[in-house]
């Protein structure tokens, strides 16, 4: 099947089957995609929180206004961003590209120096914003690995930070929750299951210029 046929399987599913579990094969590949996501400049903004614990899935249900999903779901990934970010992602970019690339200094350090001043120049707020705009990035890409891979996923919005970060220690980590994504296998009785997929015809969402 192809990667059209895929996209076209996909949507947001209302019911998980509850009794049915992703393989830890199927898990890594999503944590590889994750890892392998395309973020501004290559710095990586993210992490990504892999639940697969009942007793946590039921607490957080009552914080995603009550979406069910976030229980029956095999796994629910949540997608962070730093609370406070800060110059030091920048060196320990480089680190790791001078360790891995073996670029020399002076090639690099222009470079450095300007998204040390990026940084430096942007406040707290327009620094997260700009880290949840990456965060969307790597949803998008999850939810295609997802489709080729022939797992069901639901992504959400509608959920409650604050709590989703005191639940599962996010502080602690300087991490807030941004992006929440319960993946698993859809159930047979979930009523969109066999619904036409509504999109609009390519040619009134795509501009052609020649």
């Amino acid at each position: 099947m192809d990667i059209i046929e895929n996209l076209k399987w996909r949507y947001a599913v209302k019911k998980f089957d509850s009794e049915r579990q992703l393989s830890a094969t199927q898990i890594n590949t999503l944590k590889k995609a994750f890892n392998l996501t395309a973020t501004s400049y290559g710095l990586q903004p993210l992490k990504l929180i892999v639940i697969q614990n009942k007793e946590i899935q039921k607490k957080l249900v009552a914080h995603s206004w009550n979406q069910s999903q976030i229980v029956e779901a095999s796994h629910v990934l949540v997608i962070c961003i730093p609370d406070n970010y800060s110059t030091k992602e920048v060196k320990n970019y480089f680190d790791l590209a001078k360790k891995i690339r073996k670029t020399p200094d002076l090639v690099t350090d222009p470079f450095k120096k300007f998204l040390t001043n990026e940084i430096e120049n942007k406040t707290q707020k327009e620094l997260s914003n700009w880290n949840k705009n990456q965060a969307y990035i790597a949803l998008g890409n999850l939810m295609t690995v997802c489709a080729v891979e022939k797992i069901d996923a639901c992504p959400m919005e509608g959920f409650i930070p604050e709590k989703y970060d005191e639940i599962l220690g996010l502080k602690k980590q300087n991490l807030t929750s941004v992006l929440v994504l319960p993946i698993g296998f859809r159930a047979e009785d979930c009523y969109m299951k066999d619904l036409a997929k509504v999109r609009k015809d390519v040619q009134d969402t795509v501009i052609d210029i020649n």
